[in-house]
């Protein structure tokens, strides 16, 4: 798609970066996807509410952070993105006890920012591969800990570029679920965690990234977790259970490390290998089992 007159305009109204059928394989953690047909960069809220605005309304859209737990097809995103890893960045102390932090910020930063700060209870941040706007939307979690357990309010944004400020009692919260109001996306939120020792939480950290490099593919490309684990079991166990570890089609391959990770192997996979084979997992899992395993990671765009 060719930048039309008025995306020219655009270019000289606001503060971020305009990218026109920008590929999105960089900016995924599985390093697959096919262009998006517009990619904004806000410098900061206020640029980025001033670009949602002048939006058409009817603009499909999509909010990308780290690009972990999406998978973006090869035909790409035949809409704008907006990119709020390395964007949406601030993140402060506001008391004693409560961080207000940005959607772009990472979750391995927040991590840390709370341990420095002597707050205890967000340790298990470290080992999510995306940004704080992906751990609002799906409640992210691992080892004990989940996001929304330390929510004390969020600030979102809708298409108009308008911002409010919600509760947590107005959102359906569930294990890997958030639900809440249509079309508005997280641009910050603030936590309250607990008093701790900045010795002891980054201690945890460290065990935690050990224990992830052991057990989690993190020198492959991947999304993270493929699938939610089924209540009262594990994905990884039943998919190892069914003989798929080291399964591939094309490119895409089972971990042989980690069964409910699926890497793009040497960089070799299409998004079409890695689809294929989510289905082919499920499938198998269904037949074998008879349980359903439901995705964790979002499938998006054209094929």
């Amino acid at each position: 798609m060719s930048p039309t007159e008025n995306d020219y305009s655009l270019d000289n109204k606001f503060q971020g970066t305009l990218l026109y059928n920008e590929p999105l394989a960089e900016y995924t953690t599985w390093r697959v996807g096919g262009p998006a047909a517009k990619l904004y960069k806000p410098k900061n809220t206020a640029d980025l509410a001033s670009f949602l605005h002048k939006l058409p309304e009817t603009e499909p859209l999509l909010w990308l952070g780290l690009g972990s737990n999406s998978l973006i097809r090869d035909g790409g995103f035949s809409g704008t993105v907006i990119l709020t890893q390395g964007c949406l960045k601030e993140i402060s102390l506001l008391d004693a006890q409560t961080v207000k932090v940005e959607a772009g910020v990472s979750c391995a930063s927040m991590a840390r920012f709370c341990a420095r700060n002597d707050l205890a209870g967000g340790e298990f941040w470290a080992g999510i591969p995306g940004t704080m706007g992906g751990a609002l939307r799906m409640n992210a979690g691992c080892h004990g800990g989940e996001t929304w357990q330390f929510v004390s309010e969020v600030q979102t944004m809708n298409r108009k570029g308008e911002i409010t400020t919600r509760k947590p009692e107005e959102y359906e919260v569930a294990y890997r679920h958030v639900s809440g109001p249509p079309d508005e996306w997280f641009i910050s939120a603030t936590f309250r965690l607990n008093p701790g020792k900045k010795e002891t939480s980054l201690q945890v950290i460290k065990e935690l990234l050990e224990h992830r490099a052991n057990t989690q593919p993190t020198n492959e490309y991947n999304c993270g977790s493929v699938f939610r684990n089924p209540l009262g079991n594990f994905a990884a166990r039943l998919i190892e259970s069914c003989g798929l570890k080291g399964f591939n089609i094309g490119g895409a391959m089972v971990s042989q490390k980690h069964a409910n990770f699926i890497i793009n192997h040497q960089g070799s996979a299409t998004a079409a290998d890695i689809e294929a084979l989510i289905h082919l997992v499920q499938t198998k899992v269904r037949e074998q089992t008879t349980i359903e395993l439901m995705r964790e990671v979002h499938i998006i765009g054209d094929l």
